[in-house]
């Protein structure tokens, strides 16, 4: 895909097994190429997007329009799935009374993903299951 044909470029933790399903879950459904996808453990990550913090895009999902705007945690996930068509299934997290509810889970599943991937029994992505935290 053309780095300017995107509507939303998402930063996501490669190394995270859960974050890489529903990575991998939106790339299936992005009929219409509005993602683009970024790995933020990539070796060139620092080079190609020196305006993202690689520490902060590590502790919440990062996304970016491309105006520019940088969405974040929730935000950017409803936005990933409201581009791909099922942004049904999560519009409730932003609704007035639920989003304040939504954002405080979503930052407890952030700093603990791995070790939730883990109850899940999804298997590390990095080699010495570490995963660098």
């Amino acid at each position: 895909m053309s780095s300017d044909s995107y509507v939303l470029r998402v930063y996501f933790d490669g190394l995270c097994p859960l974050c890489v399903s529903e990575i991998n879950h939106l790339r299936r459904l992005d009929r219409q190429a509005s993602l683009d996808l970024q790995d933020i453990n990539a070796p060139d990550f620092q080079t190609r997007f020196p305006h993202i913090d690689k520490v902060a895009a590590d502790r919440v999902l990062h996304g970016e329009l491309c105006d520019g705007t940088i969405l974040k945690g929730l935000d950017a996930t409803c936005m990933a799935w409201k581009l791909v068509g099922k942004g049904h299934w999560f519009a409730f997290l932003r609704w007035p009374l639920i989003r304040p509810i939504a954002d405080c889970g979503y930052r407890f599943f952030a700093r603990h993903r791995h070790r939730i991937s883990s109850w899940f029994g999804r298997a590390h992505v990095c080699e010495d299951n570490h995963c660098g935290k």
